[in-house]
């Protein structure tokens, strides 16, 4: 019914119709925006030693599903992977895609689709020399990407990133970094706090309390930096291992650059 009120709009002229329904689809998208996403989809882009990640939110997961919906997240982590370190929601949306911003795209396809699209978030993950291998789980609910470093890459160590990834995906806690230098000195004295109060109310003695948190501290690391953490298709195994067999079978030195994992709902509120 849009097209055919557009071409009587148009008295017939193809073109005219067509540029009627691009700016009431742009119309549709200011009215839209503002409208709850708390639906959509992680969507990635792996291209050798470079990957994009993006979490694309609409307003229900009927329209998440849809074909249309999935291009355009891939569409869109395609961009991120192509478009250089440091890459966020808002200058990604100024990137141009075929000829077009994908400010632009996102707005039409509000228009076609009928709910409020917003890129939440964007991120790159690259090396110099390796592959970054990635994970999408529960149907874009959870993605993640992980980078090896490596001289001579190959499908093997490919596989390696994807199990990787796979890790990430389920290790509960969630890793917080690659090793202990990654995790952020709140964080940790955070941690520390919590373990001081709990020896405290058990009535332990100060000096004992200090020796306490230590311990506490030196667990903690070993839950939430990723190459301490026991595998998760073999938990007789940590991650560290997981790497040094890889190397080993390459031939030569491996290492995890970093990972990036999104899932649908953590970014910041709208």
């Amino acid at each position: 019914m849009d097209c055919k009120n557009a071409l009587a709009e148009a008295d017939g002229d193809m073109d005219r119709a067509i540029e009627l329904l691009r700016e009431k689809g742009l119309a549709k998208a200011v009215k839209r925006a503002g409208r709850e996403t708390s639906e959509g989809t992680i969507a990635m882009s792996l291209e050798g030693p470079v990957a994009g990640i993006v979490e694309l939110g609409c307003e229900t997961d009927f329209v998440a599903k849809t074909d249309a919906f999935q291009a355009l997240a891939a569409s869109i982590a395609r961009a991120a992977a192509h478009h250089g370190e440091g890459v966020g929601p808002e200058a990604l949306a100024a990137v141009e895609q075929g000829g077009e911003k994908l400010s632009d795209t996102i707005a039409s396809a509000v228009g076609t689709l009928g709910e409020n699209i917003v890129l939440k978030r964007a991120e790159r993950l690259a090396v110099g020399s390796g592959c970054v291998g990635g994970y999408i789980h529960a149907g874009g609910k959870l993605g993640v990407l992980v980078a090896l470093e490596t001289d001579e890459p190959s499908d093997a160590l490919a596989a390696v990133a994807k199990d990787l990834a796979m890790h990430v995906a389920a290790a509960d806690p969630s890793p917080v970094s690659v090793d202990r230098d990654g995790v952020p000195k709140d964080l940790i004295d955070k941690e520390a706090e919590l373990f001081r109060k709990q020896a405290e109310q058990d009535g332990k003695p100060p000096q004992v309390i200090e020796k306490i948190v230590e311990g506490r501290i030196r667990k903690y690391y070993g839950e939430v930096c990723l190459l301490e953490q026991a595998f998760v298709k073999d938990p007789d195994q940590t991650i560290q291992q997981v790497v040094a067999a890889a190397a080993e079978t390459a031939g030569n030195p491996v290492s995890v650059a970093g990972f990036v994992r999104f899932r649908l709902g953590d970014s910041p509120a709208e």
